[in-house]
């Protein structure tokens, strides 16, 4: 099964190789067979890669540790979630991975596209095929996941302990699914720059990609910061670290680029902008692949140094190059008809969003390659840790908060100062009413005190938004209040899922601000039946257990909790011992959350003779507002990327006019 594996990886890499050939020469001599049959080749590639990918997975099940990928990421008692999902634990496999899902999203191109955008989509084709080329020849020559081994050991390493968490089976996934979204959009980018059709439509036919791509990037930072934080033993979701950065900068960018398009589709500006965000968003996907497999920055997160990094390294700067050329060359076709009719107008607002969340990524950018530019000047690599970030960053994020609630006050072109007075006057007052609440409360933090402050001034707009909208369906169509709001939001679902987004942001704007504001934690070592306190809590020691699992050793330590003298249960935080070879040791944290705050317990270390541990306390407050908080910006998503009647009415006049000119 795995030499067919190999062999259809092969022929997908011929395959695609046919497919560019056969879209330039149809397309140079408009040779509509060979167009067509460019277009057959990407589904036939799409389904070589398919066995490939079913190949190796089988190679997983049935333990054929013949193959040297096999044998390195999985072993006989590894349990069967985590033995499919070291497809994507180890380079080879998880660039695999991702041609196959490059190869998924052609074939839907293709599909969704044979009616609509007919005369870009030859370009688009041979654009992504040139991209899925480049993976392939990585595959097939210098990171196959189908090496096979002379020497076949009777079992594998099994895969890395902090791998095996229920995050390995979904956070890699919705990462790659976003990264290889994202190539979509950047190549009807580059079609609509050859083929001069700088007009919104490729924009339009591209913007459920686009949210589906940053959707799935998002989710996929979430979940790395939820398998962070039960997982790595620290207390903390964010490192910094230079692979999260490189998976943040590409959403930042994706951000910016869906506000910046409702500007072009409604006042036909920033075109240039918009295809500079979308080439930006795209080499980012390809840089954050380039740190990840390099090994030229050191991360957790990394596979180690390899031969992949220059050619990465090489292809993100071709593709830099050509798409500079091309933004270039085309530059004059570019230039906006229109201009901002005033500083105080939604354009106005979406272009400082912009501009904030670019120089966010240009901040975070700088942060990751220091390390690499430190290195190259002065021979010392100087590592940026987590204060150069969060000194730079907060302010940045903070100011976006600020623009996400001043954004819905002000309409459209231009408004005037007294009437940007009046809509500011409420949300203001409420949310001054709001901090004086808090500083009564007891609340000191002047960092949280202003977040606190934005995050109810922008709860308020976006309420009182849908009171407006509400309010206005209730009287033209006398309504209940509930069937006003499901039909307001049903038929407006881009502007109220945005506002649902946004609603979602503020609430992880509050986690992160009460968990890192207010944080308190606690190292200590105790004896069978000792208590220690943090806080208002009190935390006994009450035994030490170890007994042994399918594939590891646990040592378990349980502890009762009370709080402010009640009991409220147990909690039970272990070390996990793996020994396929080596031995490794595994945290597995143990954390009691409510509304209010985490109680998060580490076993830092254990004596079994004098039963005795080591224990670090952390009382983390607001953590799951982050988690809700995704749960929001989820749904939200969701509301924006289901159809909508006016687009779909527009994209069929759009098809029909082509219709009548062919």
């Amino acid at each position: 099964m795995t030499y067919i594996g190999n062999f259809a990886l092969l022929i997908a890499l011929v395959v695609t190789g046919y497919s560019i050939l056969a879209s330039i020469i149809g397309i140079r001599w408009k040779k509509t067979e060979l167009v067509k049959s460019a277009m057959n080749a990407t589904l036939g590639m799409s389904g070589l890669l398919t066995v490939s990918v079913a190949a190796l997975l089988y190679a997983f099940v049935t333990n054929d540790f013949e193959l040297a990928y096999v044998a390195d990421y999985s072993s006989r008692n590894l349990p069967l979630a985590y033995t499919l999902s070291a497809l994507w634990g180890g380079q080879a496999g998880s660039l695999l991975f991702w041609a196959w899902l490059l190869g998924v999203c052609m074939t839907v191109v293709v599909v969704q596209n044979r009616r609509q955008n007919i005369s870009l989509l030859p370009y688009v084709n041979t654009v992504l095929a040139v991209i899925q080329m480049f993976f392939l020849i990585l595959l097939s020559s210098v990171s196959s996941p189908f090496t096979r081994l002379d020497v076949v050991p009777l079992d594998g390493q099994g895969l890395n302990p902090l791998l095996q968490n229920p995050g390995m089976l979904f956070h890699p996934p919705t990462l790659l699914i976003g990264y290889v979204g994202f190539t979509i959009p950047f190549a009807f980018a580059i079609a609509a720059l050859i083929t001069k059709q700088l007009d919104d439509s490729w924009i339009r036919s591209t913007r459920r990609w686009t949210i589906f791509s940053w959707f799935f990037l998002g989710v996929g930072i979430f979940l790395g910061a939820k398998w962070a934080y039960v997982e790595l033993g620290w207390g903390g979701y964010w490192a910094w670290d230079p692979v999260e950065n490189a998976s943040l900068m590409p959403w930042l960018t994706g951000t910016a680029y869906l506000h910046s398009v409702m500007i072009q589709e409604r006042k036909n500006m920033l075109k240039v902008w918009n295809i500079v965000l979308i080439i930006l968003t795209f080499l980012l996907t390809i840089f954050g692949t380039f740190i990840t497999r390099s090994g030229i920055i050191s991360s957790v997160h990394s596979f180690g140094r390899s031969a992949l990094g220059p050619l990465f390294l090489a292809f993100l700067l071709l593709a830099l190059a050509i798409s500079l050329l091309l933004v270039i060359i085309r530059y004059s076709l570019l230039k906006s008809t229109n201009e901002l009719d005033s500083l105080v107008s939604r354009e106005s607002s979406f272009l400082f969003n912009n501009l904030i969340l670019v120089g966010a990524t240009f901040a975070v950018f700088l942060g990751t390659i220091f390390p690499i530019i430190s290195e190259a000047v002065t021979g010392t690599k100087i590592t940026v840790g987590p204060p150069f970030f969060n000194k730079i960053i907060v302010p940045i994020a903070l100011a976006l908060l600020l623009v996400t609630g001043i954004c819905p006050l002000i309409p459209w072109r231009k408004a005037t100062w007294l009437n940007f007075r009046r809509n500011l006057l409420t949300p203001f007052i409420i949310a001054m009413v709001g901090v004086t609440g808090l500083f009564l409360a007891g609340i000191r933090h002047g960092f949280a005190l202003l977040t606190f402050t934005i995050a109810i001034f922008v709860t308020a707009t976006i309420v009182l938004e849908f009171i407006s909208g509400v309010n206005a369906r209730r009287s033209l169509k006398s309504e209940r209040f509930f069937t006003a709001i499901a039909r307001l939001v049903w038929r407006n679902k881009r502007r109220y899922g945005g506002y649902i987004v946004h609603f979602g942001m503020v609430l992880i704007f509050i986690g992160i601000t009460g968990s890192s504001a207010f944080r308190t934690s606690k190292e200590i070592h105790l004896k069978q039946g000792e208590t220690t306190s943090l806080r208002n809590y009190s935390v006994t020691f009450e035994t030490l257990t170890q007994f042994p699992t399918e594939n590891k050793e646990v040592t378990a330590a349980t502890l009762s909790l009370e709080m402010d003298g009640k009991f409220i249960g147990y909690v039970s935080p272990s070390i996990d011992i793996y020994d396929h070879g080596t031995v490794q040791n595994a945290s597995e944290v143990a954390i009691r959350s409510t509304l209010k705050e985490d109680f998060y317990v580490i076993l830092a270390g254990y004596d079994t003779k004098e039963i005795t541990a080591t224990f670090k306390l952390i009382i983390n407050p607001l953590v799951i507002w982050i988690w809700i908080g995704g749960a929001v910006l989820t749904v939200g998503t969701l509301l924006v990327m289901l159809p909508d009647r006016r687009d779909r009415k527009r994209m069929r006049v759009k098809y029909t006019r082509e219709t009548v000119k062919k």
